[in-house]
């Protein structure tokens, strides 16, 4: 009889102990649960693609930003004052302050540059510390979508290029070299200034001629910050990089052999983000999203109509002609 209470309290104890242990077991899952619902939501409002304004001493660089979620974990990539978009290092959000890294080698800097900000109502923005070691602010709105309201219906087409001289155009900064007008051609100085049209623009489609020089590379951008590669010298870069792609985004496909000397075309149809580009009478990209800016840009007011410009940083010499828009009406 002893033995036999013994075993039933020893059972009745051990169901009540194993109650216990699973009640306490459930509470950790519970605020686990909630403590990453917590941090979903403290990341939420920072997803997304960012036009970006950094802003140094004496001048804006127009910047873009994309942040997003990859199997639970925070990705980044940037377009900084220069290139094409990059992966980030590091991104993080914790407190309401977002945290992203640049790497020195992007930045031509002598340490990694670390960008802390907050958002406030839409806009978000912060600082980080320029390759001289002072401080820049820096801010940002989120990308527009620019989702097209419906067939586009087009109008009058208007010729940039006047084949006598730089009407209509102006160069970016002053001082040589400069662009030329030869024989009814634009021709890029090499290592010297932008080209930039008077005219701006939303939705249009482009026609434009060019002839690369040797060892020579270019761009069209249009709106002025998106950039349609113009080279015969990146074989060795990503595909993106290469003529008629629209820079560090679009690869074009099918990718047509290098030319020197000879006139090549483009027509290219911009219609909200959505870019065809038809180099040579054949379609290389067919209705593509273009998802932000070009390093270089003349802003990063993704909303607004922008000009063509034409790329003179680069070495060589491209000659361009029959430069000629037709805008939405």
């Amino acid at each position: 009889m002893n033995l036999q209470r013994t075993v039933l309290v020893a059972t009745l104890l051990g169901a009540a102990m194993s109650t216990v242990g699973c009640s306490n077991k459930s509470q950790p899952a519970t605020e686990t649960a909630s403590s990453a619902s917590s941090t979903a939501a403290s990341v939420e409002p920072f997803l997304g693609r960012w036009d970006l304004t950094l802003k140094a001493p004496g001048r804006d660089y127009p910047s873009w930003l994309e942040i997003r979620q990859e199997n639970g974990q925070l990705k980044a990539q940037m377009v900084g004052r220069w290139g094409n978009a990059r992966p980030l290092p590091k991104v993080e959000v914790a407190n309401g302050v977002v945290t992203f890294v640049s790497p020195k080698e992007d930045e031509e800097s002598k340490t990694d540059r670390v960008f802390q900000g907050k958002l406030v109502g839409a806009t978000l923005s912060g600082t980080t510390t320029g390759p001289d070691g002072t401080t820049w602010q820096w801010v940002g709105q989120k990308a527009p979508a620019l989702e097209p309201t419906g067939v586009p219906q087009w109008g009058k087409p208007v010729p940039l290029f006047n084949g006598k001289n730089l009407t209509g155009w102006k160069m970016d900064k002053p001082g040589p070299p400069v662009w030329t007008v030869h024989n009814g051609t634009l021709v890029s100085p090499g290592n010297g200034p932008e080209l930039i049209g008077d005219p701006k623009f939303q939705n249009f489609k482009l026609h434009i001629e060019f002839n690369n020089g040797p060892n020579s590379n270019s761009g069209v951008y249009l709106r002025g910050r998106y950039e349609v590669q113009v080279e015969n010298e990146s074989a060795a870069e990503p595909p993106s990089h290469h003529t008629a792609g629209v820079y560090g985004f679009l690869a074009p496909s099918p990718e047509l052999p290098r030319k020197t000397g000879e006139w090549q075309s483009f027509d290219i149809t911009l219609i909200g983000r959505k870019v065809t580009i038809v180099q040579n009478g054949k379609t290389v990209i067919d209705n593509q999203e273009i998802p932000g800016i070009t390093g270089g840009a003349v802003d990063s007011h993704e909303e607004l109509p922008g000009p063509i410009y034409l790329q003179g940083t680069e070495k060589g010499h491209v000659a361009f002609r029959n430069i000629v828009v037709t805008p939405e009406r």
